[in-house]
């Protein structure tokens, strides 16, 4: 494997190599997950599909996107659906997930400090960006939010790593806590591993992502116990294709 950059070291997986503008900023009582009334929907409409186009765009200009096996999400019909990814591009994964399931409508759950990053973060909420809560009641409305959305069938995207490890060519560990929504909603999980290839030219790697599912609740035992075998079945899919990656553009190497 041809290193391209430095060296980035890190002591744990929970470390941030991208930090926002406030780290620490988190979403009020106050704050709407999901907003109805006539101004915010043409506004979210207009934003997300000028957002597209120009990912559409810069996605495959800058990341040499290639995706594989999309044809694996015609499964879920026309239900609404779950889709776990790697955290592996600081915008780029704003964008990815929305190309991946085209003509479906993306949205993503996503640390609020996103949400004080100059510019685009005043406009996060209408691409679909939905904040995790730090309270109870954010946490309802949270869940709440993301089954309404579900309801109208659109996908709800989660980065179970959290943090971005730009060009990071395995799978974190990650926790099971996330795959609660899919086995309590009765709803499929799929996930999308990105994976980083040699060119022919160039020193940037191609961007190729791969679609995996759909993977289903198995209904035996109790939430916890049917949440913790949803997360392996995904996890083992996930680190099976991040093995296609065969360059290390930036490499990372433990303390």
């Amino acid at each position: 494997m041809k290193r391209k950059e430095r060296v980035r070291y890190y002591h744990s997986f929970d470390e941030d190599f991208v930090a926002a503008k406030d780290q620490s900023y988190r979403v009020g009582e106050d704050y709407q997950w999901v907003r109805t009334d006539r101004r915010s929907r043409i506004l979210s409409a207009l934003t997300y599909a000028v957002a597209f186009v120009l990912s559409s765009v810069g996605c495959r200009i800058f990341l040499r996107v290639r995706f594989r096996d999309r044809n694996k999400l015609k499964a879920v019909g026309k239900t609404g659906a779950f889709l776990y990814a790697n955290h592996t591009q600081p915008v780029g994964d704003v964008f990815l997930p929305a190309l991946a399931v085209v003509p479906r409508r993306v949205f993503v759950v996503v640390s609020p400090a996103n949400l004080s990053i100059p510019v685009i973060g005043k406009l996060l909420p209408y691409l679909g960006a939905l904040p995790t809560a730090d309270s109870v009641s954010g946490l309802r409305k949270l869940t709440q939010a993301m089954e309404y959305r579900l309801e109208q069938k659109k996908w709800i995207v989660i980065y179970p790593e959290a943090h971005v490890w730009k060009y990071y060519t395995g799978i974190r560990p990650f926790p099971e806590t996330a795959f609660r929504f899919p086995v309590k909603m009765g709803k499929p999980a799929y996930c999308m591993t990105t994976t980083y290839q040699k060119r022919r030219f160039g020193k940037k790697p191609r961007t190729v992502v791969y679609l995996d599912g759909p993977f289903f609740a198995d209904g035996e035992g109790n939430v916890r116990q049917q949440t913790v075998r949803l997360r392996d079945q995904v996890f083992a899919c996930m680190e099976q294709r991040s093995r296609r990656s065969n360059c290390e553009y930036i490499p990372y190497q433990k303390i």
